[in-house]
């Protein structure tokens, strides 16, 4: 009987997964914690049932995060924390709603699950428990015996801790093209490689002038780094933005000018197809349901799309005036950095290495600090507008 009734949870549960899926996004309610520093849960009250994607548990960095696709966080809120937790922050980003913890030393996820309204509470509970875990040793039954009653199965008494709506860091992945055994296109001063590093370098100075974000690089020196670790780098960072820096060649040596490439419409499926190698966009689905998995999934990458698009125009008009442009210079293509569905990407060509007034360019540090300075305002302007939107 309890398998049976079991699974008559999981049916409905599945069911309100999909429903929810082709309707509105639900709304989080509140975060709520308990415990202490040998077991913490964390607790966010939804108004409707979800699934969760761990993107990263917290052992080894202290930097745990998870996103919720189908919920909405708008506004975001955070909190001080209790126990393991030091603190937390929820957000929204294009792939949903993104859990962000800070842990204590030697602090992971142990587990995930969402409860049903049961008991006298009428909304879902998604429910996260943290343990200390030095050195990964499992916990014990005489270990797990002693954590607080707070922390069982009743969240209704866990403390309470109100959070405002703040503006919260956006994470920014560049990308420098190339690297290591791969130089990229050959310029007559040198490798594509090496302006695509120093770009980027000084691209994230740029950024870290400031305190709204948090930089992360695929690549710091020159190392070879396969693209599909690029990509996951940034599903890892739970990337708001991923920039990936190239310089452009051709057989032309009269032709220069920059460009702004996103994800193609015919890659699309090249895109889904990268995802099941390993099942990583869905891994954290309560019902294995593949049908509700590809409906999250074709929400998700659409909603991504259009932010990349949305941003690689703000981009071509910053740009606009510090570096020439190709005529044409919003392109679309099914590069592999531009495949994670969940993350709003752009490839941006800076220049020709092939021409020689685009590669003078590109290797003078006045000049390139510039052109990244105007990429900087860029996604400064970008999010700016995806808060005013946000806010409506």
């Amino acid at each position: 009987m309890a398998i049976a009734a079991a699974a008559a949870v999981a049916v409905g549960l599945a069911g309100a997964v999909a429903s929810h899926a082709a309707g509105a996004l639900g709304g989080l309610l509140k975060v709520r914690l308990g415990g202490d520093a040998q077991a913490t849960r964390l607790v966010m009250d939804l108004d409707q049932a979800a699934s969760g994607r761990l993107v990263a548990d917290g052992a080894g960095d202290g930097h745990a995060v998870l996103v919720l696709p189908t919920v909405s966080a708008a506004g975001g809120l955070q909190g001080q924390g209790q126990g393991l937790v030091k603190a937390w922050s929820v957000d929204q980003t294009s792939g949903g709603a993104r859990l962000q913890i800070d842990l204590a030393p030697d602090a992971r996820i142990k587990g995930r699950f969402l409860l049903p309204p049961a008991d006298g509470i009428d909304h879902y509970r998604y429910v996260v428990d943290v343990i200390s875990a030095p050195g990964q040793v499992r916990m014990t039954s005489a270990k797990a015996s002693a954590i607080p009653v707070s922390l069982k199965l009743r969240p209704q008494i866990v403390p309470v801790i109100h959070a405002a709506p703040v503006s919260l860091k956006k994470v920014i992945v560049i990308d420098p093209g190339h690297g290591g055994h791969d130089p990229g296109a050959v310029g007559a001063q040198g490798f594509e490689k090496d302006v695509n590093l120093a770009a980027a370098l000084a691209l994230k100075e740029r950024l870290e002038r400031s305190t709204r974000y948090r930089v992360v690089l695929t690549r710091e020196d020159d190392t070879y780094v396969p693209l599909q670790d690029r990509v996951r780098i940034a599903q890892r960072s739970g990337a708001d933005l991923f920039i990936s820096l190239h310089s452009d060649s051709g057989g032309d040596a009269s032709v220069r000018g920059a460009s702004v490439y996103t994800l193609s419409d015919k890659a699309s499926n090249r895109a889904a197809r990268f995802v099941k190698q390993d099942d990583w966009f869905m891994k954290a689905s309560l019902t294995g349901d593949r049908g509700v998995q590809d409906i999250l999934f074709d929400l998700t990458q659409r909603n991504t799309k259009n932010r990349s698009a949305a941003f690689a125009n703000t981009l071509v008009t910053h740009i606009d005036g510090k570096a020439p442009l190709l005529r044409r210079s919003q392109r679309d293509a099914g590069f592999m950095v531009l495949l994670a569905p969940d993350v709003p990407a752009v490839l941006l060509e800076m220049g020709f290495v092939t021409n020689a007034e685009d590669e003078a360019f590109l290797r003078d540090p006045s000049e390139r600090k510039r052109l990244m300075s105007s990429v900087g305002d860029a996604i400064d302007d970008y999010f700016a507008e995806a808060t005013r939107l946000a806010s409506r």
